[in-house]
């Protein structure tokens, strides 16, 4: 079995999709043959050996068309592909491909299709849906989704395609299972996302300025990841501007081993994000023994089933109540939700459960297994 995953970018500062697909990919090798298409590949992630990438010579979008990656997927001799994204050019090129040559393909919207996300950019998205990604959407054998949310919002969009719930996964085994000793001088919580207006950095900082002096005592910020200059400034003179800059600090992204130690030293891990499909840097904070607290614009309720976080309405008034929950919180009651939170990941969440459940979707829609997965919603 071949498969050609579609990506605009593999970037390594690229955020959760290109991870995403970085672990799905190491993980199937071995098992099928994993081809990438993608238009940007200049500090590319650390993909396995076995992967083939092909990369455009030039960047493209849906104004200016590169005929290099739309010749790439041409040559491309697979069974099914697999798009990651919407609203750039490589996956809407390779929807017109598949159907041309009738090859199956699914897509992955990775969250894009959310309420929050449709609503940024929405002159364009309206004009673009119409003109040809509702098409492409629709025609697609299979869309995947991460969890019953985003399935909910792909149907009252009216798709009536299958849809598989897979959720993103973590690979364990680059985390380690030693319980980490956390960073106490100052304690510290953690965000480590892409900076962007969708992540709520801005209630993160109301918040943390709305706490009592003494109970934020001890404690710090840290702000990690890329993002366009100006809204970093933004952040920054926001900081500022509540006298907060001996607490909250902003600083350059992380990748590897370098971020997991991150996530191993803090106490708390907090994105308060407006919208997230699923969040893999919640399950990598996880992973690392972190309790979380995340919104409700996450499909991760299960950080309340297993006693691992907080999972909040969106807002400043319900972020700084968990932020003084967890500020007000004994050592021990976080190590024990870091403990569950562990678990949760290794019961629900590892790179070896979803790609077992990937090949068997690879294999329903090639008709190498007839029995529809149990994770396949079919609309009626």
């Amino acid at each position: 079995m071949k498969i050609s995953h579609v990506i605009s970018s593999i970037d390594s500062n690229s955020g959760g999709t290109t991870e995403y697909l970085r672990l799905l990919t190491n993980q199937l090798s071995g098992k099928i043959d994993n081809v990438i298409i993608t238009d940007i590949c200049e500090t590319p992630a650390e993909f396995n050996q076995k992967v083939t990438i092909e990369s455009a010579k030039s960047k493209s979008s849906l104004l200016n068309v590169s005929n290099d990656i739309s010749n790439k997927m041409k040559l491309i001799e697979c069974d099914l592909f697999h798009g990651n994204g919407l609203w750039q050019f490589p996956v809407h090129a390779m929807s017109k491909i598949a159907l041309k040559k009738k090859i199956p393909y699914i897509i992955s919207p990775h969250g894009m299709l959310d309420p929050w996300s449709l609503k940024q950019g929405l002159f364009k998205k309206k004009i673009v849906l119409k003109l040809f990604q509702h098409r492409d959407i629709a025609n697609a054998t299979c869309i995947h989704a991460t969890a019953p949310m985003e399935v909910n919002g792909i149907r009252k969009l009216g798709f009536k395609n299958p849809i598989a719930i897979i959720p993103n996964g973590i690979e364990l085994l680059e985390f380690s299972k030693e319980i980490p000793e956390k960073v106490n001088k100052p304690k510290k919580i953690l965000f480590l996302s892409r900076i962007h207006k969708q992540k709520g950095l801005e209630n993160l900082i109301e918040a943390w300025g709305e706490i009592d002096a003494n109970l934020r005592s001890g404690w710090c910020i840290e702000i990690i990841g890329n993002g366009e200059l100006g809204f970093i400034n933004l952040l920054k003179k926001k900081i500022h501007a509540l006298r907060l800059e001996e607490q909250i600090v902003i600083k350059e992204p992380v990748f590897g081993v370098k971020k997991i130690k991150y996530f191993r030293e803090a106490s708390i891990f907090v994105l308060p994000t407006f919208s997230e499909s699923f969040g893999i840097v919640i399950g990598e904070a996880l992973a690392s023994y972190t309790p979380v607290i995340t919104t409700k614009g996450t499909p991760w309720k299960d950080l309340e089933d297993y006693n691992c976080g907080w999972w909040i309405d969106i807002g400043v008034t319900p972020l700084k109540l968990a932020l003084e929950d967890a500020l007000n919180s004994k050592e021990k009651r976080l190590l024990d939700m870091g403990v569950n939170g562990r678990k949760l990941v290794e019961d629900k969440y590892s790179m070896d459960s979803v790609g077992k459940q990937m090949i068997e979707l690879y294999e329903w829609i090639l008709k190498e297994n007839t029995n529809k997965p149990k994770f396949v919603d079919i609309y009626e």
